[in-house]
């Protein structure tokens, strides 16, 4: 190689090449091999993280760069993570929810809000969801700004969506839904919320619904308020006037007339999933009544011993993402999700970076990841030029190149994914929408010829 480049692989028949399953954003960094002249650098995962941490290593005046991804389609969950009708939020990457580990998560009815997101968003894996919207509450366990935007997305006129890139058949769906309330559940109380004021002012004045929130949940918190810093300090203010106090002329007038609900149940925690009298789905939720113990960082919700029942007909749990373990030969700390690393190397296995959420655990937005994948790919970079990585000619992609070949895998190229992004440009723009995502992988492979 003459000067820097890269390549991306979508491997859309990725069982059959037993090669490490990437992320979006828990992905990592696998040094594959380097020369004198040339590195040679697989990046696995074509998430943010992924990317940004490409666009490091570019930095290198002759770096090859090869990006793999499972999906026949790059970009990760900035693709399937995002709500469509905030397409300036890229915020989502890991490829497991944690479990509410409670009885009755198993039934029909009850959803992780990642496949929730996914399947609204286009995500393959995600198309057999076929959530059941024909009851009239749903309760989503978590007070992040995923649980507010599958909220929002549940509540927001259809007639609202239709200019997004929300899935043909999640806005069908939509569209016969009778879920009227929505309750998010959190643990803890209106100082801990994880939600940013941002989601909440626009939940707040979303067209056709009213939030409740209860009085009492924001008793003495005023002096408290005022102890916080800046941005905790305006997001509980918003919610405190929204409780408290009584609205304007005009915002009663468009609460009055709203035809759904949203609110926020505050110090309750989840304990089992109540079934319906014929066991087939769920029917609501048994939260147990909470109280804060402790300070600041510290506070954590204890039960009281008093227990209430929830009813509702669709449950999303929405606490938290995790990553999943790549590999044998990757360390693996299951219970942070996280692979041991220190400034993005990952211990005992020279040569092996991570990046992104699988690296520092799912917090943060986008802003977050592009800063840490820099430094990643800044620690592989040094490391090469201090000579620390394994020397000598290699083969890189050629290697992976024949390993495809003799199973039978012809991987996407960044060049067949721009044909599949004409092609869904082409397809929204009878209906006005920006795209509509194909979401059938065969269906990508039969039009790329493949």
């Amino acid at each position: 190689m003459a000067s820097r480049c890269w390549r991306w692989w979508g491997l859309s028949a990725w069982p059959r090449t037993r090669l490490p399953p990437a992320g979006s954003t828990p992905s990592f960094r696998h040094h594959f091999s380097t020369q004198e002249k040339t590195p040679q650098i697989c990046v696995v995962g074509s998430g943010p993280a992924g990317f940004y941490t490409a666009q490091h290593l570019l930095k290198h005046p002759q770096a090859h760069v090869d990006i793999y991804e499972k999906q026949p389609v790059p970009f990760g969950l900035v693709r399937f993570g995002v709500a469509p009708d905030h397409p300036e939020v890229k915020s989502y990457g890991a490829e497991d929810h944690r479990a509410l580990e409670i009885p009755g998560e198993e039934l029909p009815g009850v959803f992780s809000a990642r496949a929730f997101v996914g399947w609204y968003n286009g995500l393959p894996e995600n198309q057999e969801l076929e959530p059941d919207l024909s009851c009239d509450t749903a309760v989503i366990l978590g007070q992040g700004n995923v649980a507010l935007d599958v909220a929002r997305i549940l509540l927001t006129p259809p007639e609202h969506l239709e200019r997004t890139d929300i899935t043909k058949a999640a806005l069908g769906v939509l569209r016969q839904s009778r879920v009227k309330t929505v309750w998010l559940v959190g643990r803890r109380g209106p100082l801990q919320v994880a939600f940013t004021i941002k989601e909440l002012r626009e939940m707040i004045q979303l067209p056709g619904a009213r939030p409740i929130l209860d009085p009492a949940d924001f008793l003495g918190l005023q002096d408290k308020i005022k102890e916080v810093p800046r941005p905790r300090k305006r997001l509980t203010e918003l919610l405190f006037r929204t409780a408290t106090e009584k609205p304007g002329p005009e915002e009663a007038v468009r609460q009055a007339s709203a035809s759904r609900a949203w609110g926020l149940r505050f110090f309750r925690s989840p304990q089992q999933v109540l079934p319906s009298p014929d066991g087939r789905r769920a029917a609501g939720v048994r939260l147990a009544v909470t109280r804060l113990e402790g300070v600041d960082e510290a506070t954590r919700a204890v039960p009281t011993g008093d227990i209430e029942d929830l009813p509702c007909g669709l449950v999303l749990s929405s606490i938290g993402y995790k990553s999943r373990p790549v590999d044998p030969s990757v360390p693996f700390d299951s219970k942070l999700g996280v692979i041991p690393n220190v400034e993005g190397r990952v211990m005992d296995v020279p040569g092996l970076y991570c990046s992104g959420w699988v690296k520092r655990g799912p917090t943060g937005v986008i802003a977050t990841t592009m800063t840490d994948s820099f430094l990643t790919g800044q620690m592989l970079l040094q490391d090469l030029k201090a000579g620390l990585l394994p020397s000598g000619p290699r083969p890189g992609y050629a290697a992976i190149q024949a390993l495809l070949s003799s199973r039978g895998v012809q991987p996407v190229s960044f060049s067949d994914w721009e044909k599949l992004d004409a092609e869904e440009v082409a397809r929204g723009q009878g209906t006005g929408k920006p795209r509509e995502k194909l979401v059938d992988p065969q269906e990508m492979l039969r039009l790329l010829g493949h």
